[in-house]
């Protein structure tokens, strides 16, 4: 099977071990950054350009689309899709997991589980915005941010105004959500592949810390997960239209709540915790699912 692994950087983690693995296996795979393509968009022949050559002949490929490239990466993504190379995950469903506002109300459609969430538009309706998610403490998030860049714990009804007052004075979109005080500073992350959670983690953050991402200093540890978390982090990832997804959850008084879906989880922090070859998991998955013909989302919005 020829791959395409759309990455910026070769060298980074994720992208190295899923190439690995593909070679192991006996593919053929490449590197290619989605930001070098350039696309000839037509009715009876859509192509990709690349550095010069066109590319062609690809059976499947494989998105590490990061969030600052969202809107030209999964264009390009897109027109693989026309050209009927098979995608892991689907332009579509990538577009929906980044949007935090809309997959968080597609998930509550569904009835996941999610901590009260708080949306607004105008600085006149913070307060009542505040009462509504359930007062101080409570955590702001922006719609775009990535990795915890942009997560603000507001610990007074004070803190809280001010920092939400700041950020609709810079005109960004945010997010206002209950502080879920008896998580300590800790989520799961839960590695779906297809229908299954095939690794699981948790993640502690570090003293002093509410912020629980390893790109912050947090560290990682293997944990058993219970059915419920299980169902909810498999049910999540179907939801949002991805084949493989990190499903960050957090424990509850009243049971797991969705926190995030990510759509590019990271690897590395995963198979240290846990000592599985999720990578090789990956390509098993694409190429048992892409020889079927599967698809989640293509058609769907």
């Amino acid at each position: 099977m020829k791959i395409a692994i759309l990455s910026r950087n070769p060298s980074l983690y994720s992208t190295r071990r899923i190439l690995e693995a593909a070679r192991a296996r006996g593919h053929e795979a490449r590197v290619i950054d989605a930001l070098r393509c350039y696309m000839n968009i037509t009715s009876h022949a859509p192509s990709i350009h690349y550095r010069g050559e066109s590319l062609s002949g690809f059976d499947a490929v494989i998105p590490r689309i990061g969030a600052s490239v969202t809107f030209y990466g999964t264009a390009v993504l897109r027109q693989f899709e026309m050209m009927g190379v098979y995608p892991l995950n689907e332009s579509v469903a990538i577009t929906r997991a980044r949007d935090k506002l809309r997959s968080l109300q597609l998930l509550s459609r569904k009835g996941i589980g999610l901590p009260v969430t708080g949306f607004a538009h105008a600085p006149d309706d913070v307060q009542d915005l505040i009462k509504m998610v359930g007062g101080a403490p409570l955590v702001i998030k922006l719609l775009e941010g990535t990795q915890g860049i942009g997560v603000v714990l507001a610990e007074t009804q004070q803190a809280a105004e001010s920092v939400i007052e700041a950020f609709m004075g810079l005109r960004v979109n945010i997010l206002v959500q209950e502080y879920i005080k008896e998580s300590r500073g800790t989520d799961i992350r839960c590695f779906v592949i297809g229908d299954k959670v095939v690794a699981a983690m948790k993640r502690q953050a570090k003293e002093g810390e509410f912020r629980s991402n390893l790109h912050r200093g947090g560290s990682a540890n293997l944990i058993r997960i219970t059915p419920e978390e299980r169902s909810t982090a498999v049910r999540a990832a179907r939801i949002i239209g991805l084949n493989v997804a990190g499903v960050d959850i957090l424990r509850s008084n009243h049971g797991p709540l969705v926190m995030e879906v990510n759509s590019s989880p990271g690897l590395e922090g995963i198979e240290a915790a846990t000592n599985k070859d999720i990578a090789g998991m990956i390509i098993d998955f694409l190429v048992k699912d892409a020889i079927a013909g599967k698809t989640r989302t293509r058609g769907k919005g």
